[in-house]
């Protein structure tokens, strides 16, 4: 086969079976890999209605065709399993080393069963894999764990890990590979952490083959080239990482500030990508062949690691009210240590300080460490407890909605299916707003970034504040983030790439002759498919909406001033262009259509 490897490892933790089996490779043409081929074999295999915390619910790790392969952004694979947050079909994307290392092991995803009877991790070396005792490891943060398994497994091997707040269970725990990248929504951590399965290292030594080679070497510079003279791919995302969003955002009037009651953040300066890199930036940190190396390698006192992204300096920063730069890095560097999606964390912090604000959590509670808007060291203290489960900890690991639910006031979260918001406030961004609420996996930003035309111009400048079109953009966003995240290239190529310059790269892998239009035929197949098992899971249509406060209450100052997120207006023609019913279920024609 040409870009896929061929094998699937299939993984039961229960009875300690593995065995390997053949891709299906009609198949997997037809959902691409990664997110696709992923969620159709999930959806094939489990039960919608299953507990995401149960034996019976299953975990994939699945590349796509693209990733290891010799071109740029190769890096990335998705988590899919059912989400124990929301509830939903769970596809998370991570980059960094450990993807292509699993290619070039012979394997295309891993799917794993069961549940061992006591803590465990698999060891991968090309063909042999092993079912290993990791009672050493449980209970270790991530950076530790990955050391000793470095050591213990063969050499140059790739750790794939969970902290302890995957081993607690916790709802917005994330899955971590290399150290500090995530796969970090939706909480697959803790289905990792539920099946007593501590970690995958892997050690492969095989080439991914393509189809043409000379081929791919012709598209492989011309995605180089326009990466390099896209003015986010090429200057402002190198320089600055992906922080560079925070003073274009604030000063748009979308960054959301104290959960939401504010869109603009007095400190922002403070805490942007510029200070980052003038005061805190040690090196670049690229994932594998990536020219575009948004990632940050930061220091501060004797913390020291990946990161902090955007969304991270966000939810810690604007949302919660601290415009402490250093305090953040160091609440992203326990997010990492412990597993923690750093998305969810901050923002269940910040709804947890505006419960603060309207006395639902009293000061007991907080046990010496104030949930006030504004406190710094609340946003370190309290993400090393939320990672623990430790004291008023155990209620925030459960994420955003469940706690300001268990107080009775479920709208003070700002989540979309409980999976909490982003870094966008949508009553400024109307295409982003209704992408929010109809994303198949919830409050999620990278299901269809629209804020790529709304704000950053790219592939064309739009007016944020209009709805007319709105839903035609989300529609085709969507669908080629799907065939995207199903690839195994990183969506930040699609500042540079349109579909047809997917199609190419493609093609000159698989040995295929696709169209742009084939290709997003397949991102509208996999879309479809996702919507198919959330509603099977009781995720029904009433849930494609957003927090009262987004519906209902105007912006209060800034550029934004005065408007709601006009949801209502542009929901019923995303379903109609979506060939759905009034009522947003897929209908058996499209079903038909799509041959799902």
């Amino acid at each position: 086969m040409f870009g896929y490897a061929g094998k699937i490892l299939r993984v039961d933790l229960s009875t300690k079976e593995v065995k390997t089996e053949t891709l299906d490779e009609k198949l997997a043409k037809k959902f691409i890999g990664g997110r696709g081929l992923g969620t159709k074999i999930f959806y094939d295999e489990v039960s919608p209605q299953v507990d995401a915390l149960s034996e019976e619910n299953k975990i994939l790790f699945v590349t796509g065709p693209l990733t290891g392969t010799p071109t740029v952004t190769t890096a990335r694979y998705m988590v899919v399993t059912k989400s124990p947050l929301s509830d939903t079909i769970a596809s998370s994307n991570s980059g960094g080393y450990w993807a292509p290392e699993l290619k070039f092991a012979g394997y295309d995803m891993i799917i794993v069963e069961g549940k061992a009877d006591k803590p465990c991790y698999i060891m991968i070396e090309d063909d042999k894999v092993e079912i290993r005792d990791a009672a050493h490891l449980w209970g270790k943060v991530v950076s530790e764990t990955t050391k000793i398994l470095e050591k213990e497994t063969p050499e140059k091997s790739r750790v794939l890990a969970i902290g302890p707040a995957g081993e607690k269970l916790s709802k917005i725990a994330a899955v971590m590979n290399d150290v500090s990248r995530a796969a970090g929504r939706s909480g697959v951590g803790a289905v990792m952490g539920s099946k007593n399965l501590k970690a995958i290292s892997v050690r492969g030594t095989q080439k991914v083959k393509v189809a043409d080679e000379d081929g791919l070497k012709e598209a492989h510079f011309e995605m180089l080239k326009r990466i390099r003279e896209n003015g986010v791919t090429g200057e402002g995302l190198p320089a600055y990482g992906t922080a560079v969003l925070v003073n274009i955002i604030n000063e748009t009037g979308v960054f959301p500030t104290n959960n939401f009651q504010l869109s603009q953040f007095a400190d922002a300066e403070e805490v942007s990508g510029e200070t980052l890199a003038e005061k805190y930036l040690v090196k670049k940190d690229p994932c594998y062949r990536c020219p575009i190396a948004c990632g940050r390698y930061t220091k501060v006192d004797d913390i020291e690691g990946g990161g902090p992204e955007y969304e991270t300096i966000w939810a810690f920063s604007a949302d919660c009210g601290v415009g402490d730069l250093p305090s953040i890095i160091k609440a992203n560097y326990w997010c990492n240590e412990l597993g923690l999606d750093t998305i969810s964390a901050g923002a269940t912090l910040a709804a947890a300080m505006e419960l603060y604000q309207r006395g639902y959590i009293k000061e007991e509670d907080a046990n010496g460490i104030p949930l006030e808007f504004g406190n710094s060291e609340a946003v370190v203290e309290w993400t090393k407890r939320m990672g623990n489960r430790e004291g008023f900890g155990d209620k925030l690991a459960e994420g955003s909605y469940r706690l300001a639910d268990s107080y009775g006031v479920p709208e003070l979260s700002m989540s979309v299916k409980k999976l909490e918001l982003p870094a966008y406030d949508p009553r400024g961004i109307q295409g982003q707003g209704l992408q929010y609420a109809t994303s198949n996996r919830g409050g999620c930003h990278v299901r269809g970034y629209l804020i790529s035309p709304e704000i950053l111009g790219e592939p064309e400048k739009i007016d944020r504040l209009a709805i007319e079109g709105k839903a035609t953009w989300s529609k085709i966003f969507q669908d080629l983030t799907a065939l995207i995240d199903s690839t195994g290239l990183c969506l930040f190529t699609s500042f540079a790439m349109g579909a047809d310059e997917y199609a190419k790269v493609i093609n000159k892998v698989l040995g295929t002759d696709w169209t742009a239009e084939d290709i997003l035929l397949a991102g509208e197949r996999i879309w479809n498919l996702e919507r198919l098992f959330n509603l099977e899971a009781g995720v029904d249509p009433s849930q494609d909406t957003l927090p009262k406060r987004l519906l209902e209450e105007g912006i209060s100052e800034g550029p934004s001033k005065g408007h709601v997120t006009r949801l209502s207006e542009m929901l019923p023609e995303y379903y109609e262009i979506r060939g759905w019913t009034k009522e947003g279920i897929p209908t058996e024609e499209k079903k038909k259509e799509l041959g799902i």
